[in-house]
């Protein structure tokens, strides 16, 4: 959780003239290779043009590109956002991992803080692994070899690419404060344990 109930955005977006040659050269890349405006995390990533370019990059891969299917990749990104209280994140990703087919009691759970009641053995396994990750700083050689037994051993570290990738922009964003869309509700509630 934020350590402040303040919601003014610290690295709110850069008006286009002052942005430098090589911040204007990376929001350009970003367009090329996204379709889309420099948005959500990657605003205040900017301040840093080489990392938002070579995060944005790692990002296509773990999003469009990993073995994981997608509703088990949009699974753990929520798990992080819950995991991390990041607003902006479970906003743009629960609508994403609903249309991918996860089903709305675990994103329910996940919201609330608790583990879901009912998940697949796919479902069960990002679970753990996830979350072992997050609080254990480790995961189980139980956990590990469940993991590489259903995804190979590219999928384990896709899991914890994914994770790691997660967190980094979950950090990013609740340093900086990174805002909500106008009018939008913070969806995730306090978390308590």
């Amino acid at each position: 959780m934020p350590l402040t109930d303040s919601t003014q955005d610290r690295l709110p977006e850069i008006p286009a003239e002052a942005l430098s040659d090589a911040q204007v050269a990376a929001a350009a890349a970003f367009r090329a290779a996204r379709g889309t405006p420099v948005f959500g995390p990657f605003v205040p990533l900017l301040r840093s043009p080489e990392l938002m370019t070579n995060a944005s990059t790692m990002g296509l891969h773990l999003r469009y590109r990993s073995v994981l299917p997608l509703h088990l990749s949009e699974f753990i990104i929520l798990i992080t956002a819950r995991e991390w209280t990041q607003q902006l994140e479970w906003h743009i990703h629960a609508p994403i991992a609903l249309k991918a087919g996860l089903d709305p009691a675990i994103v329910a759970a996940i919201r609330e803080g608790r583990r879901p009641d009912t998940m697949g053995e796919a479902e069960a396994l990002v679970h753990a692994f996830s979350t072992e990750l997050h609080r254990n700083r480790a995961v189980s050689d139980t956990t590990y070899a469940r993991a590489v037994a259903a995804f190979g051993e590219q999928g384990a570290v896709e899991m914890a690419g994914i994770n790691g990738y997660y967190t980094l922009l979950a950090m990013s964003m609740n340093m900086a404060r990174t805002a909500l869309p106008d009018g939008a509700e913070p969806p995730l509630p306090p978390l308590v344990r």
